[in-house]
């Protein structure tokens, strides 16, 4: 089955076909960096480290570009407060970001572009938009001019006559027309700034990610992702004046991952909605998080509660325990289903599940559907080492991909060694008909969480 992509700018899947074959440029919209990361900056960011992730299984040489708005209005005002430089705040924000998503398990971009850091190239590229007749100086400031773009509204649906409804220019801008943005702001005392040829100031929003596409993917962007919130007016802008800028169509597949929310509000600083990572993960496992956003459709809006993040805990440990079990079984199980079966037919319908526009939640219940057939086939003592060992294998590849399974095999490491063990220990006990010593070691493991399973081949053990 052919990879296929949902792509907001058409409105319908579509076979995924990268502009150079093998190879894939993906921008993704990072954060504004003037404050801490929280759990609706996660669902994003999961989000598309899946989807990095299975492109790279599917054999693509990804670039994967996430950027940092580290100029910002937001940025300089949180700064003010604190005292401290604006792009010193940023800074500090942006390690968080990465001390948290490091928490989270997601993968480093190839490239974190900064506003700060792309100033001479989102200057040349504003300057070429004054020269194309796209946008105009007006007092120190660069607007574009709305009107004079191509297909206003191709990603969001919006038509500028209707827009133009209401619209008016605030005290202070210089623009022509209410429907003209900023490219270029001139400084106001006490901001930080840098020079241009139109005087000192800092970038607008729109700019700053089109010009950092372009110096780091190229005019044209295979995969151009971000949430919903961002289609418009953020990404509509970004056509009208990479386009103009570059004579090329700028994205190829537009992906937008649904919000999470709370009270079916969008999570958000300026809401007092949201909640920390950093403080969600001092209840809750990293893995148990990824599980928890990843066991929905990355499109859809996510309600947020703590009963489901529990929920997902439960559900994500019955997968831990059938790995576990087959980590066990694959040293002593003496049946002689070698699995090879359920394993293929598994990994095909996983594999196209992926493939339909990255559908994570149908993916894991295929791996359900693995678990329950592993455990009764281990559980009628029909599963042999060889059918453990191809059942480990699916879980792993599914592991490379989802990343919520323990990172080490507990069977190879020194605690799963420790347990099997104690589990020859027990055996022998038993053997000698000394049932006491037997139950105190089951009674221990119970109490340090691993719960002890005897089969006709022998114990085995799970994670409670």
């Amino acid at each position: 089955m052919a990879l296929v992509l949902y792509n907001t700018l058409t409105r319908k899947k579509e076979p995924f076909e990268p502009l150079i074959k093998g190879r894939v440029g993906i921008y993704v919209c990072g954060v504004t960096v003037y404050d801490e990361s929280h759990l609706g900056h996660a669902k994003s960011a999961i989000n598309f480290d899946v989807i990095v992730r299975w492109l790279r299984h599917r054999g693509y040489d990804v670039k994967h570009v996430t950027n940092f708005t580290d100029v910002d209005d937001k940025i300089i005002a949180r700064a003010n407060e604190l005292g401290i430089p604006a792009l010193e705040l940023s800074q500090k924000m942006i390690e968080g970001y990465h001390r948290d998503m490091d928490m989270l398990r997601i993968e480093r971009a190839s490239v974190y572009p900064k506003a700060s850091e792309t100033m001479p190239d989102i200057i040349a590229m504003v300057r070429g938009l004054v020269e194309k007749g796209y946008a105009y100086e007006s007092n120190g400031s660069v607007y574009f001019s709305v009107r004079r773009a191509k297909e206003y509204g191709k990603l969001s649906g919006q038509k500028l006559d209707d827009l133009q409804t209401g619209a008016r220019i605030e005290p202070g801008e210089d623009k022509r027309d209410p429907m003209d943005f900023a490219l270029w702001k001139a400084a106001k005392p006490g901001e930080v700034a840098w020079e241009s040829p139109w005087g000192k100031g800092r970038p607008g929003w729109h700019i700053e990610c089109s010009a950092m596409c372009l110096k780091h993917i190229g005019k044209t962007v295979d995969i151009h992702g971000g949430g919903t919130e961002l289609i418009f007016p953020h990404h509509e802008n970004e056509i009208l004046q990479s386009e103009a800028y570059n004579d090329a169509p700028f994205v190829r597949y537009w992906l937008h991952n649904g919000l999470l929310t709370i009270d079916e509000e969008k999570m958000s600083k300026s809401l007092k909605n949201f909640f920390l990572i950093r403080d969600i993960m001092k209840r809750y496992r990293p893995e148990v998080v990824r599980f928890y956003l990843l066991n929905a459709s990355y499109r859809q809006p996510l309600e947020y509660n703590e009963t489901s993040l529990e929920e997902a805990g439960k559900a994500l440990d019955r997968l831990q325990n059938t790995y576990d079990m087959m980590i066990s079984a694959a040293k002593n199980a003496s049946g002689e289903d070698d699995a090879v079966d359920i394993c293929d037919k598994a990994w095909k319908e996983y594999e196209a599940r992926m493939d339909d526009d990255f559908s994570t939640r149908e993916a894991i219940a295929v791996m359900y559907e693995l678990s329950h057939e592993a455990n009764r086939l281990l559980s009628e003592g029909r599963l042999g080492s060889r059918g453990a060992e191809n059942i480990i294998g699916v879980f792993d590849k599914f592991n490379e991909v989802f990343d919520v399974l323990a990172g080490e095999r507990l069977g190879e490491d020194l605690s799963g060694k420790l347990i099997d063990l104690l589990l020859l220990v027990r055996e022998e006990a038993r053997k000698r008909k000394d049932f006491a010593q037997a139950d105190v070691i089951r009674k221990r493991l119970s109490e340090l969480g691993i719960e002890i399973q005897d089969t006709q081949d022998g114990a085995v053990w799970k994670r409670k």
